[in-house]
């Protein structure tokens, strides 16, 4: 691959100018961006790299890139990378390849990189500008990316100035102000004050111990009859599979009986004077018998396809025109039979939200019908793993059992809240924040 055409030398060192006066005047915002993407006017490359230094220590731009996701498996591995570099990084601009990088990260270099990257230091905190070339730069190339980088980290020094100038200003007000000292001394005590951690689930109102009603053999729903929430008793018909099929193959099982019994009977006749026709009975009668366990199992599975109601409850189905016409398996669950008086809450605690429940946490839940009554529940389940739920989300499937009081109908819905262990108050309000803190910064 031929090496990148660079521009003329007048060229180039009007395009110096320029950045530098660019970048003098740029936002904190904008100067990012400008280093990544500004800089390939001067010195051309297939990709720039901005790594901040102390305390960021991360890469903080990309060119072609407006925002950088910190969490995408390239922006990691050069975070990796050039944590590495910088920690053996010596003064001065260099090259470094693959070989210079750690050991574990050379498999991948040649997924994310090019042959060669250009480390310039910036001369402010550790920052470093990262070309992303094949082939190395040229001694006049280097020299005028010499002067852009003093440039480029006079103008990040600038901005960092004006930043802490300004938060240093805020801080000594706020010092002077002795209302301010009075809450930050209250907040503190609070801070230490016990209270229960808390989360929030999506909720509803489930079934205990319902009875799974299945299709008892392979088919096509014909006919549902019964309608959701209906109240039903033991014996009562729910619903029925299409049996044409299986009257089909008993007609055709019932004209082979007949053949069979036909040809044993004339069979029986002959072997009175024929002992060859006589080998042949213990034959003909095992076809017959043959072809009348299969009417009988026929017979029987057409008994099978009304399906009635194990015992006395409440139907619980979404809604019976989707099962219509609809092919099903043998055991494919279609709908639940329940005791209206037996129910208990289901709610689905997500990962992010999870807090450490006693075996018999209290909760109370909230439904969206009657928010102003909530219900006071106990746990009586928590599933081990979390799976995901119908929304998409991982969760932590939750059980637990009402405390007395009006039994809701099944499938109300609303929002659960669960108590864990007392925590100090500073804890349960910034316990999500430090975890996502934690995450951002990779501690």
């Amino acid at each position: 691959m031929n090496a990148p055409v660079s521009p003329p030398p007048l060229l180039r060192l009007s395009l110096l100018l320029q950045l530098e006066k660019r970048a003098r005047a740029a936002t904190r915002d904008e100067l990012a961006f400008l280093i990544a993407n500004e800089t390939f006017s001067l010195v051309p490359y297939r990709q720039a790299l901005l790594w901040r230094g102390a305390p960021h220590r991360r890469v903080t731009a990309v060119s072609g890139l407006s925002a950088i996701d910190r969490n995408a498996p390239m922006i990691t591995w050069l975070n990796a990378l050039f944590s590495g570099f910088a920690r053996a990084a010596e003064a001065g601009a260099r090259t470094l390849d693959v070989a210079d990088a750690p050991a574990s990260l050379r498999e991948s270099w040649a997924d994310w990189l090019p042959a060669r990257l250009i480390w310039l230091p910036l001369g402010h905190g550790g920052d470093v500008l990262v070309l992303a070339r094949e082939h190395d730069i040229e001694e006049g190339e280097r020299q005028l990316l010499g002067f852009l980088c003093d440039a480029y980290g006079h103008a990040l020094a600038a901005q960092e100035r004006r930043g802490a100038g300004a938060r240093a200003l805020r801080f000594a007000l706020g010092r002077r102000r002795l209302i301010g000292l009075g809450l930050a001394g209250l907040a503190v005590l609070l801070a230490f004050l016990p209270v229960p951690q808390t989360a929030l689930a999506p909720a509803e109102i489930v079934p205990r111990d319902p009875v799974l009603v299945r299709a008892p053999l392979e088919g096509v729903v014909d006919r549902i009859a019964v309608k959701p929430n209906q109240q039903v008793a033991e014996g009562d018909l729910l619903f029925n599979l299409d049996d044409r099929r299986l009257r089909s193959q008993l007609d055709v099982a019932g004209g082979t009986l007949q053949a069979a019994e036909l040809e044993l009977r004339q069979a029986r006749q002959l072997a009175v004077v024929d002992q060859k026709v006589r080998s042949t009975l213990p034959l003909l009668q095992g076809k017959y018998d043959q072809q009348a366990a299969e009417i009988a199992y026929l017979r029987q599975q057409l008994a099978r396809i009304q399906v009635r109601a194990p015992r006395a409850g409440v139907v619980v189905l979404d809604d019976p025109n989707e099962w219509l016409g609809r092919p099903v398996a043998i055991g494919e669950k279609v709908m639940l039979v329940a005791d209206p008086a037996h129910v208990e809450v289901q709610a689905r605690l997500s990962v992010a939200d999870a807090i450490r429940l006693a075996p018999s946490a209290p909760l109370r839940l909230f439904l969206n019908i009657a928010p102003e009554r909530p219900l006071d529940a106990v746990l009586t389940q928590s599933s081990y793993q979390a799976t995901q739920g119908p929304d998409g989300i991982l969760s932590y499937r939750l059980k637990a059992r009402l405390d007395g009081g009006e039994v809701p109908r099944i499938g109300l819905k609303g929002t659960a809240r669960v108590y864990g262990e007392h925590v100090p108050l500073a804890y349960a309000l910034f316990r999500r924040p430090f975890a996502a803190l934690r995450q951002w910064t990779g501690l």
